[in-house]
């Protein structure tokens, strides 16, 4: 997905985003504090003009290179998961659109965020000054993390995982959340991890969704 992106956010599109708000609520979704960043956030900033007519509809949307925009409740799902509060150290994997780290950012968090496809990472980049979100961005492998920054206190893998990565778990910090999508690549089971100690993790499911891959990359970051 390239071209021209609308930064106008005007009352229709706050009509619609808060019909999706009430849809997604509607499926389930109670963290008042997500719903709001939902609301805050334009989400047709990160579409193409051509494709505003998508950008409230609670469905995933193609944004090149193989990837998609995550369905908006799969994005509230996953963020409801990792209770979120202000001025926590947040890692994403698979920056993608963008969208999911502006959300973590509109909830207060320090969000640090590695995309491996080049393309999305200068979209994403340019992006950033408009947006005016305060999100630290890097290109590389997601699933080397961000050693020199760690640990974070949650760490969210927006793709499928075909097992936990132990790299990124000694990444997370005592009491930290790791929440990621894992399973193969047809489905997967969404998953919570909390890190007790240095040696237990405690494990929760919480059914099953459908991400793309999270594949390794030997990109550095730039």
């Amino acid at each position: 997905m390239s071209g021209a992106i609308s930064y106008e956010d005007s009352y229709r599109h706050k009509g619609l985003r808060q019909q999706l708000i009430d849809t997604i609520r509607k499926k389930g979704i109670k963290d008042e504090k997500v719903l709001k960043a939902m609301l805050e956030v334009p989400r047709h900033f990160f579409f193409d003009s051509a494709f505003l007519e998508h950008a409230y509809m609670d469905k995933a949307f193609p944004i090149g290179s193989g990837q998609t925009i995550s369905q908006p409740y799969t994005v509230a799902f996953q963020t409801q998961l990792l209770n979120i509060t202000e001025n926590i150290k947040v890692l994403e994997i698979g920056t993608g659109s963008g969208y999911q780290a502006s959300i973590l950012a509109q909830m207060g968090a320090d969000v640090y965020t590695i995309e491996r496809q080049e393309l999305l990472y200068e979209r994403v980049r340019n992006l950033r000054e408009p947006l005016s979100y305060r999100i630290k961005l890097f290109f590389g492998d997601g699933y080397q993390g961000l050693p020199q920054y760690a640990p974070f206190d949650r760490i969210l893998i927006t793709a499928a995982a075909p097992d936990i990565p132990q790299t990124l778990l000694q990444q997370l910090s005592i009491g930290g959340i790791m929440v990621l999508p894992l399973g193969d690549n047809k489905k997967q089971v969404m998953t919570r991890l909390i890190r007790v100690d240095e040696k237990t993790i405690n494990k929760e499911e919480f059914g099953y969704f459908r991400f793309v891959p999270m594949l390794k990359n030997t990109a550095k970051d730039k």
